[in-house]
């Protein structure tokens, strides 16, 4: 579940009450899962929540909503959520989320679950059909960046991962890790980050997502209708000694995504894609609790971009993802300052470097509403700059030439438990506002 605006207000004062705004929305939704926290010199308890909320961007317009929540009810690391939200932007939306369910008598297999339900007065889609650009496809390296449709629309969604874990390093005698923390820090124990051997250090999955999406775009020359539905197979390995605030070691994942064309699908298609992170801890200082260095790096490749088949009509219908899948850029995770699927193509490849700190001052342990309520732990203070390109073959030489970039500010801070972030980014045609749970390259 994600809330994205690229334009904003960036005032300084705005962002306590976007971080509220997204905690409120996202409070039970661990970013990577089984591990049980515990602050120092406390006991494990079980989180509950219910409030309403109010907030505004660009797709719901003037919202408010109702969030209700637990966390380590029935198990210590699950936890479920559930959401209704109303906008003036004749908006409503329905988001129901599970995560880390551990299978009763199969220990090592976890189950993550998300249903969306949501119909907005203005969607934005960065596909063919804007009368303003014929002759250049939306959403490439190159295309316009108003080369998009426009209008009432739906989005819509359902997956359900599953995630086995194998019994290598540490998660061969640790299905479920424990740590301790110091006003949010890594204090004791760790999952990973220790060796780049899989055998000794971190935790490795096979993971399984079947997936369904529908998105509608109706504007005033068109109608969009978009259908995938398919299965993504993953290796993942997890090897930093914090999933949650990684300040060493690595992550890893190689995902095959794989749509048959079947059922309500637009069109079939695979795609290949993979992604590396690694940090760096600089240790504390004077001013600052926490330093680190963190670099992402991702590349995906559409193999049936070119293959095709031949309607009735004669009309050509290419083995391609919607442009909010496959080898796209934009949005909360890559390029920042772009708007969702800002770029989609056959191949794309992304690097990001992140200077993350967290100060010694934390102002919030002086404000006793939210030191009662949200519980922030720490904050920090996160400048990054990112780069990309989309380009219709995969090769190295035309993905690094003429690419996009962007530099941002983030504030995040763990409030509940929970990494929550807004970061504001500039790039040579905008600037964007994202919020969502955990830190980027959380795959």
């Amino acid at each position: 579940m994600s809330y994205t605006s690229w334009k904003g207000c960036a005032h300084p004062r705005a962002f306590l009450f976007l971080l509220i705004v997204v905690l409120f929305l996202l409070l039970t939704i661990p970013a990577r899962g089984q591990v049980v926290m515990t602050e120092k010199g406390k006991e494990f308890e079980p989180k509950v929540l219910h409030v309403p909320y109010a907030f505004y961007n660009q797709s719901f317009g003037a919202a408010g909503g109702f969030v209700c929540g637990l966390t380590g009810v029935g198990q210590k690391q699950m936890s479920i959520l559930g959401t209704v939200i109303a906008g003036t932007n004749d908006a409503l939306a329905l988001y129901i989320v599970t995560r880390d369910v551990q299978v009763p008598f199969l220990t090592r297999l976890f189950i993550d679950s998300d249903l969306a339900l949501s119909t907005f007065g203005k969607l934005q889609s960065y596909t063919d059909g804007n009368r303003d650009h014929i002759g250049e496809r939306a959403g490439s390296n190159d295309s316009s960046f108003n080369n998009y449709i426009e209008g009432p629309g739906n989005d819509n969604f359902a997956r359900m991962k599953f995630r086995y874990l194998l019994p290598l390093g540490s998660g061969r005698d640790e299905v479920v890790s424990s740590v301790v923390l110091d006003r949010g820090l890594l204090s004791e124990g760790r999952v990973g980050g220790d060796s780049w051997n899989p055998l000794v250090s971190g935790k490795t999955f096979l993971e399984m997502k079947p997936y369904w999406r529908s998105q509608s775009v109706r504007s005033d020359d068109r109608r969009v209708d978009r259908q995938t539905n398919g299965l993504e197979f993953s290796v993942f390995r997890e090897n930093t000694d914090f999933p949650r605030n990684p300040s060493k070691g690595s992550t890893l994942r190689a995902r095959y995504t794989r749509d048959w064309g079947l059922f309500d699908s637009t069109n079939p298609y695979d795609v290949l894609d993979v992604e590396f992170s690694k940090y760096f801890s600089l240790g504390p200082s004077k001013m600052f609790r926490q330093r680190v260095i963190a670099f992402d790096v991702w590349s995906a490749n559409v193999f049936s971009w070119d293959d095709h088949n031949t309607r009735n009509s004669g009309q050509a219908v290419y083995h391609r993802p919607p442009p909010y899948a496959g080898a796209m850029l934009g949005g909360l995770w890559r390029m920042r300052a772009y708007p969702t699927s800002r770029f989609n193509d056959q191949a794309a490849v992304y690097y990001a470097l992140e200077y993350r700190v967290i100060p010694e001052w934390n102002p919030f342990d002086k404000i006793d509403w939210v030191r009662k309520h949200l519980d922030i732990a720490w904050w920090q203070w996160v400048p990054f700059v990112e780069a990309g390109r989309v380009a219709p073959r995969w090769t190295v030489g035309e993905l690094h030439t003429k690419m996009q970039w962007d530099a941002g500010l983030g504030i995040r801070a763990m409030a509940k438990g929970l990494t929550v972030r807004i970061d504001t980014a500039v790039s040579n045609e905008n600037w964007g506002v994202q919020m969502m749970i955990g830190h980027p390259f959380q795959f």
